[in-house]
Order: structure tokens, then sequence, then C-alpha cells
């Protein structure tokens, strides 16, 4: 028998789980003929039979967890390496935090520490049928390799404690906020913005807080940057292009507007639609949740005043928009209901300083309370 290897499937993504298998022990398929379709951290991935054969084995059943290399599908025949490459894998050499860009996944690090686990594939066997996440393990093996004592161990668990093992763009999720989270050192401003002199009929204020967040970004672009937190340095951007925060009941997903300071309103919400279009399909490409190089967070549509919103390395800053609301202000020295926009702006303190945090969110609010 001769296997066909999980494949690459590109930017970084070394795992995926199994969605449906459409063939079965036994089945005479043609090159390029649909093998299974699998689930990653990004989208659901359809795989390609690499040449034309007889099935004689399925690795593996739907809601099984495989990593790239392992076996997924044999054929009757000699054996051989058959692994093939879907897509291509993106990624600078070098331990710079700067010279990664993972995909975003409810705010994932771009860094080279994002890696996964080292396990021979009898451990990974092994951490499936105990259910043990092994990206959770510290290896005691050589170089941090995960051994079979480390997998048991941890499949003991603490007494009484049952759950459900998180899979797929939470389990990812899960991972990248601790990451995060273990990385930055968060500090939060805010202010509110007075909507007032916006025309009554413009109560959407995403396109304007894309505009407004990039005239923030060129009057204070300490908040634009690039921080390498190994290295200790900083790369400046020369654009603009927001990670916006999509809720999904699958988790959290952040695809990229693009140079959002050189393009008209309209074609920003057309860009965004877009994006929240193959989100929810889950066809949207790696490529389109990569390179953010600053985050909003437009959590008021859902609910919420303020919040303290996850920094992405290497991002520096993360801005967060609550529910517009009708508040009493004081205006020309007499009480005035107007609508107000809460803002709160997160920022990693290792690389901004409260100055340069200040100037920016006045800058952002400026903005925003300007008629059009």
């Amino acid at each position: 028998m001769k296997q066909f290897k999980l494949p690459d499937l590109g930017e970084g993504l070394q795992e995926a789980e199994i969605v449906e298998w459409h063939v079965q022990a036994g089945d005479a398929v043609d090159v390029d003929q649909l093998l299974v379709s699998v689930e990653t951290a990004k989208a659901i991935v359809d795989v390609p039979s690499p040449y034309a054969g007889t099935i004689a084995r399925c690795f593996g059943k739907p809601g099984d967890l495989l990593h790239v290399g392992e076996p997924l599908v044999g054929f009757e025949g000699e054996a051989e390496d058959s692994g093939t490459v879907v897509g291509n894998l993106g990624g600078a050499s070098g331990s710079s935090d700067l010279a990664a860009d993972d995909f975003h996944i409810g705010a994932a690090p771009s860094t080279r520490d994002f890696q996964p686990a080292r396990a021979a594939p009898a451990v990974r066997a092994l951490a499936r049928k105990l259910d043990v996440d092994l990206g959770r393990l510290s290896g005691s093996g050589p170089n941090g390799l995960i051994t079979e004592q480390d997998v048991r161990s941890a499949g003991e668990g603490p007494a009484g404690f049952e759950g459900t093992a998180l899979r797929s763009v939470r389990r990812t999720m899960a991972k990248n906020m601790a990451r995060a989270h273990a990385e930055v050192v968060p500090v939060m401003i805010v202010e509110d913005a007075d909507l007032h002199a916006w025309p009554a009929d413009s109560r959407d204020p995403i396109i304007r807080l894309a505009r407004a967040i990039a005239r923030a970004c060129l009057a204070e672009p300490a908040l634009n940057v690039a921080f390498d937190g190994r290295r200790l340095s900083i790369q400046t951007h020369d654009k603009v292009d927001l990670g916006v925060a999509v809720d999904t009941p699958d988790g959290l997903f952040v695809p990229v507007l693009r140079d959002v300071a050189n393009r008209e309103a309209e074609d920003l919400r057309e860009g965004l639609a877009r994006l929240r279009r193959d989100v929810a399909n889950r066809s949207i490409p790696p490529s389109e949740l990569m390179g953010a190089t600053i985050t909003l967070s437009n959590f008021g549509t859902l609910f919420g005043r303020y919040a303290s919103p996850v920094v992405v390395p290497p991002q520096v800053a993360i801005v967060g928009a609550g529910v517009i609301r009708d508040a009493v202000v004081a205006w020309q020295g007499e009480p005035a209901v107007h609508p107000i926009l809460p803002i709160s702006l997160t920022f990693d303190h290792r690389a901004a300083t409260g100055g340069e945090a200040a100037r920016f969110l006045k800058a952002l609010v400026e903005d925003l309370e300007r008629p059009s």
C-alpha cells in the first residue's frame, strides 16, 4: 500500500480536522477526484487525489484531527511517499517576530513561537485517543519533544473534570489569545466621540471608523508599526491595513481591509461586505486574514460601551468601538442630547508611549466628530 499524506495546506496551517470522506476503501478514483473535506483554522478545504488508483484505506474518521505529514489515504500498490503540497507555505526565515505573519484567528499572534507541538506520529495518535491537546504540553524529551508518558500523564487529567475538547477555529483562538496575553504589555485609554454633526440618517459608523483610524495613523504613526519583542525593534508601515474583527458561530476571524487611507468610502464598504461574506461561508483565503497593521473591534454592533480588546503581536494597537447611545452632554453652555460613540484604545506599552496613544486617540475622535 502506498500512502498519500495530509499535504501542506499553505499559510502555516499545520493541522486539519476531517469533516467528510467522499471515498471509501475499494473505490476507484481518478486524478483530482475529491477525496475528503477537512476543516482547518481558516476554512473548509477539499483535498483532491494526486493520481488515479484504488483506495485501500482511509485514515481517520470525521472529527479526527490530523497533522501535516500524517497518512490520509492508502492506495493499492507499492509503498511510496506521495505527499503533495496544496497552496504555498509562506514565511520568512530567521527567528524575528516580524519575520512571520500568520493568519488571524481571534487576534492570532504573528510570531515564530506559534508552531505545532513536537511529537512523533505514534504519540499524536495516543493524544487523539486520550483526547489530549498537545499544544498544552511541555515535552520532557530531547529539545522539548513530547513523549508517550507526557501524553498519558496529561490524559489522566484533574479528578472529576469532564469537558468537550475545543476544535478548529476555537482551539486556535484559545491558543492565540493566551500567547498574545503573555507577550503584550497592554494599556487602555478611552474617550467618547460626539456624533451630533453627522447626518440624521448616518448611524453605521464602520466606514467612518476605518477612515478615522487611517487618519489617526497619519497623525501619530507610532501606533501603526510592527514591534519585535525578541529583538526590541520597530518596523514602520507605509500604509494602513486594517484588521476588522468579525464574530461568527465558529469563533472570531480578523479579515484585513487593505490600504484604507487611500480608498473611497464605497470601495471600503464593498470590500468589507465581501470579506464578511467570505468569512461566513468559510471560503476566505488565508492571505485575506494576514498582514493587518492595526485592528478594529466594532463590538458595538452587539452590545457594550467600553472594552479592553487584545493587541495582536506584532501589531501594537487595537481600537474598540461600543454602542452608539443618546446621552445628555454640555453643549454651548446648555444640556443637550447627542449621539455618543464610546471608543477604547488598547496599545502595547513596550512599543508606544502614553503620549503617542493619547495623540492617536485625539486625532481619531476629532475625525469622527466631523460632519462627513
